[in-house]
């Protein structure tokens, strides 16, 4: 097995511009897209194999905060999320990054009332840029439908 990083989020650290763009019903791929900014600031911890950050999205009314744990055994990170409308912490996120840079991680969830598959892919990373994107696949399908897509911008200091 090919292990990742467990300084896997050290990208991530300080603050980033990020544009939006999120489809009004996460699984009709029909329902239309909206786009709008937001801003985050992250923090490296335990030698990077922790990080936090809160993302705010300014013009929607409301935050969220991402909590990210390497665990050593299983040679994979968690990915946990709350957002300030519930302030509930989200069902995670488990997975890693590839040979290539790329991180896929997957968990199981609801939306609508209904079971879904999540899966959040971490691609395009490099100094001053890295993107992520959000799927949902309903339970027992594989139809997976892009849901959420963030395109982040190191900020100058």
């Amino acid at each position: 097995m090919t292990r990742t990083a467990p300084r896997g989020f050290d990208f991530l650290d300080g603050a980033w511009a990020v544009r939006n763009r999120r489809l009004a019903g996460f699984l009709d791929p029909d329902s239309g897209w909206e786009e709008f900014d937001g801003h985050t600031t992250g923090r490296l911890f335990r030698d990077g194999r922790a990080h936090v950050d809160e993302i705010v999205f300014p013009t929607k009314g409301f935050s969220g905060l991402t909590l990210r744990l390497y665990e050593p055994e299983t040679d994979e990170w968690t990915l946990n999320w709350s957002n300030s409308r519930t302030g509930r912490l989200e069902p995670p996120v488990r997975g890693r990054f590839g040979p290539d840079g790329t991180g896929e991680f997957f968990g199981d969830d609801h939306y609508a009332g209904r079971p879904v598959r999540v899966r959040f892919r971490w691609s395009g990373i490099g100094p001053g840029t890295a993107r992520w994107e959000q799927a949902f696949a309903p339970a027992g399908t594989d139809r997976w439908v892009v849901n959420w897509v963030m395109e982040f911008s190191r900020e100058r200091s």
